[in-house]
């Protein structure tokens, strides 16, 4: 595996958690998990079976559930999380730990809490600690959404850094660095009346050969300037922090945010203090987003091109800018599709 370094060893705190790290069975392969229902993950069918009524909620609040039974052609993952009723530690939610290792990815939480995907089979099996578990926004915000990034090669995803906006069924992806300031345009887009799908990063697939673009409830992080530009946020103070940098949170929709079909790409660059718009070749948004995948099995990366080759099918347009957003917004409207205004 060429995604992750190939040392992928649980850290440990104590002897008796080493231990329990060794032991032969530390996942519990082999545990009863009785609870267990069907989502629509970003597009694919997931059937999720655990032990815990908490992991249920969490992953109801984050994907869609599923009607029906299982459609033909879909992709399908499954994960087993069983929750460990006996440690009854409280540690602070941790920074997830990759690692990886052919076609196996380890997800360390904790020293008592590990996760390990299987990206052949799209399999995921894991324990976790009480604690870890009833964490609701820990599964919505970080947990479930590194899943899927980890799983999104394996069925067929093409992951953009990338914020969508849309209306109706269509949409506006936003796509850029760093700081290019994707949160705070998809935020002014908002208020001119989009909705937004997803902030910082989107899936993208190709169902019943239509470009998808889906997203998770992620709550929308703006920088600690957000106060100038928007009122609701004038003279509070971030009370977040990501990265070691003071931000504010947001969540822009009280349901599981719907897929769209994109009808353009707006790459942000901020720079000077006017904007500018003009049309960009295909090959320059290929290689953009070619340049941020991560690297996968010849295998998965024929499946992606065909996502890829779709999305700089669109009209693909270069803002660069320096403009308060609502002017940007003003400014951008001019340039998109007819049917987005």
């Amino acid at each position: 595996m060429t995604r992750f370094e190939a040392d992928w060893l649980p850290y440990a705190c104590d002897m008796n958690a080493l231990a329990d790290v060794h032991s032969r069975d530390y996942l519990r392969k082999h545990v009863k998990t009785p609870l267990c229902e069907q989502y629509v993950a970003a597009g694919a069918l997931c059937t999720l079976s655990t032990n815990s009524e908490c992991i249920l909620d969490a992953a109801r609040r984050t994907f869609s559930r599923a009607t029906g039974g299982s459609e033909p052609g879909r992709q399908q993952f499954s994960l087993r999380l069983w929750v460990d009723e006996s440690d009854l530690t409280q540690p602070a939610p941790p920074n997830p730990y990759l690692r990886g290792l052919d076609h196996l990815v380890y997800m360390g939480l904790d020293v008592r809490s590990s996760l390990l995907a299987d990206l052949v089979s799209r399999r995921v099996i894991g324990r976790v600690s009480s604690a870890i578990a009833s964490d609701t926004r820990y599964w919505t915000t970080t947990i479930f959404p590194m899943l899927m990034s980890v799983l999104a090669g394996s069925l067929g995803f093409v992951e953009l850094h990338a914020s969508c906006v849309a209306t109706g069924e269509e949409g506006l992806l936003l796509m850029g660095p760093g700081r290019s300031g994707k949160s705070t345009l998809a935020k002014a887009m908002s208020e001119a009346g989009f909705r937004i799908l997803s902030d910082d990063r989107v899936f993208c697939s190709i169902r019943n050969e239509v470009l998808r673009v889906h997203g998770l409830p992620r709550p929308v992080k703006l920088r600690q300037d957000a106060g100038t530009w928007f009122e609701e946020f004038r003279d509070l103070q971030p009370s977040n922090v990501q990265s070691g940098e003071p931000v504010f949170h947001f969540d822009p929709e009280p349901s599981i945010p719907q897929p769209c079909e994109p009808k353009a790409v707006i790459c942000l660059e901020r720079v000077g203090d006017g904007c500018q718009i003009s049309r960009m070749r295909q090959s320059e948004v290929r290689w953009r987003i070619d340049s941020e995948l991560l690297q996968e099995t010849p295998k998965v990366m024929e499946g992606q091109q065909r996502v890829i080759d779709a999305l700089v099918e669109i009209p693909c347009w270069h803002l660069q800018y320096g403009a308060r957003p609502e002017a940007v917004v003003e400014h951008l409207s001019k340039f998109l599709p007819a049917r987005l205004h």
